[in-house]
């Protein structure tokens, strides 16, 4: 591949270059629980089966956000823009040691040498993406296969997928044999109230399915409004509330394929205290969540 067709997308929005200090402190050990790295390309080239080019966003500035933020570790997300080759990640993980995990992407033929690989590196899940304008449609067999196989491992999944795709994925998302973490709350249609039926699905398949969980992220993907994000706090606010021990929260640094606004991760920080109102709820869930799930 040559080297033009490396070189990030017109459109694309490059990460805010130097976000702000947080004003609230998270708790000692909080997690970055959703959030990846973009090459560098010239080190890791991005698929040829991507829908997108990005800018470069490595695991050094990764790294240094962390510590901007007042964060202690990173569960670093495969993104689809580098297909199936988990390089960039693994590289990161093995640079951040114990201070980070992984959730990989993987093929259809992936070895049972290569799952151990990644276990050893530290991958714990396995990311299955059902948006369309993103990644090429995958027969749902296939999923549950690949479910299987990595539930020996002790590993967990994590769904992406958009609200309006919910009701027709209920029924897999309960075949599912192990723990399920949902993407950015499932992406609802914040212009619709938590009280509409779309969202209520939602909180009903969490109420039914003790083994699905939910990241409470991407106020800024999610919002109409813009920041400071009034129209998004509700949603991950009930979430929280109802499900405390099921949720999770990240960044999703450094933002990919936003077009209409680039967040100032500070700011992002400074929505926790909105959505996790107590110090209680706010170690659940910087703290004891995610370090049950990904490193027990």
């Amino acid at each position: 591949m040559t080297q033009k067709t490396q070189i990030m997308d017109a459109e694309w929005m490059e990460f805010h270059p130097s976000p702000r200090k947080p004003e609230f402190q998270p708790p000692k050990g909080a997690v970055d629980a959703h959030c990846h790295v973009f090459g560098p390309a010239a080190d890791f080239p991005y698929a040829d089966m991507r829908k997108y080019t990005p800018c470069d966003a490595g695991k050094k500035q990764l790294f240094a956000l962390r510590d901007h933020l007042g964060l202690s570790r990173n569960v670093i997300v495969q993104a689809s823009c580098h297909g199936y080759d988990n390089a960039a990640l693994v590289d990161a993980l093995e640079c951040a040691g114990d201070l980070a995990r992984g959730v990989a992407v993987v093929s259809p033929d992936v070895t049972d040498a290569e799952l151990g690989a990644l276990d050893r590196a530290g991958v714990r899940a396995v990311r299955f993406n059902f948006v369309k304008r993103l990644v090429d449609a995958t027969p749902q067999h296939v999923f549950l296969d690949i479910a299987k196989r990595v539930k020996k491992l002790g590993w967990h999944i994590v769904v992406y997928f958009e609200a309006a795709d919910l009701h027709d994925l209920v029924p897999f998302l309960k075949q599912l044999p192990t723990t399920v973490v949902v993407d950015h709350m499932g992406r609802p249609d914040v212009s619709k109230p938590v009280e509409h039926a779309d969202f209520q699905e939602f909180i009903m398949l969490m109420a039914t399915s003790e083994n699905i969980w939910a990241k409470v992220t991407c106020p800024e993907r999610l919002t109409i409004a813009g920041p400071p994000y009034d129209d998004v706090i509700p949603f991950a606010r009930t979430l929280v509330d109802l499900f405390p021990t099921r949720v999770l929260w990240g960044t999703d640094w450094p933002h990919p394929n936003m077009k209409s606004h680039m967040p100032d991760d500070g700011n992002l920080v400074d929505v926790i205290p909105r959505i996790a109102t107590t110090v209680e709820k706010q170690q659940a869930l910087l703290v004891d969540n995610p370090m049950r799930l990904y490193w027990s």
